[in-house]
């Protein structure tokens, strides 16, 4: 006779909502010039890495840069990535949005208002917006937090 064992479940509540924050650039500035302007303005090394490869709707490969740098710690992570492939985008939702910024540190968290701040002195971008992650359903958005 076989015993069968009781399966008890536990869900984990983790909210990891507070741990990284969206920022939306606009800028008519190659990434690769975008990205050595934040590297210069923030001290950091983004670098580029393996961009996101989606499936168009005509079913060719669209493909959106991708700069990181996550040398210092693994818990402090920035990404740039490119919101436009030609004509198709990303996130569809965020048309007018040209990059999207993703900043993992939990220590400067809190000071995003700066960030914020200091990104609007740079030249080359027009506008900086706060994305609302819990406002964006789209498929793709895994590949701007992962």
């Amino acid at each position: 006779m076989k015993i069968t064992r009781k399966v008890t479940r536990v869900k984990l509540q983790i909210d990891q909502k507070d741990d990284y924050v969206l920022l939306g650039l606009v800028s008519s500035e190659p990434d690769y010039k975008l990205s050595l302007t934040l590297n210069k303005k923030f001290g950091i090394s983004l670098k580029n890495t393996t961009p996101a490869t989606v499936e168009g709707d005509n079913g060719s490969e669209l493909l959106f840069s991708r700069f990181s740098d996550n040398r210092e710690s693994p818990d402090r992570v920035f990404n740039l990535i490119s919101n436009r492939s030609g004509k198709q985008f990303l996130i569809r939702k965020l048309k007018n949005i040209d990059y999207i910024l993703h900043l993992h540190d939990p220590d400067k968290i809190n000071n995003i208002s700066q960030i914020t701040l200091n990104l609007r002195e740079i030249t080359s971008i027009t506008a900086v917006f706060n994305i609302d992650i819990d406002s964006i359903k789209d498929k793709n958005l895994h590949f701007v937090i992962q």
